[in-house]
């Protein structure tokens, strides 16, 4: 797991050219006026979903994890927690579904404050909670999330 502000992002660079298209579509469009929905970037390689949400408390949240996709997580407007954990310190809730990439999990794990202008990156080992409110208070957040195929 990666957190960092996206004035940061060209320090992640080297982690490959998917990765770098990811972080660079997020600092070469205004995340704020994008609309709601699927953006394609690379076909299946490389897409983007927008999102509105309103966090909720960290007690309904449930640790996912991806195996074909990472997960570039950008908080363009409000403020969430999301939660961390390694998948092999989890246990599986829901095994992994193929067609919806995804598998749950029961556990605990650290959570950081992710304010807007700041990124996360989401590897297949990293066990994440999403939309978490901070200090229990459900805020509107519009997040980007880039899809990045393995």
């Amino acid at each position: 797991m990666i957190v960092d502000r996206l004035d940061n992002a060209a320090l992640y660079f080297g982690l490959g050219e998917r990765i770098t298209t990811a972080l660079r579509y997020l600092t070469d469009n205004d995340c704020t006026t994008l609309p709601v929905g699927k953006i394609p970037i690379r076909g299946e390689q490389i897409f983007v979903l927008v999102q509105d949400n309103t966090t909720k408390p960290r007690d309904q949240g449930v640790w996912e994890a991806h195996r074909r996709y990472i997960d570039v997580q950008f908080v363009a407007a409000g403020i969430e927690e999301m939660g961390y954990a390694n998948i092999g310190t989890l246990t599986v809730r829901t095994p992994y579904d193929e067609k919806a990439d995804y598998a749950l999990f029961d556990g605990t794990g650290s959570f950081v404050t992710v304010p807007a202008g700041s990124f996360t990156i989401f590897f297949p080992e990293d066990g994440h909670i999403p939309g978490s409110a901070v200090d229990g208070a459900p805020t509107a957040v519009r997040k980007v999330v880039v899809k990045v195929a393995v």
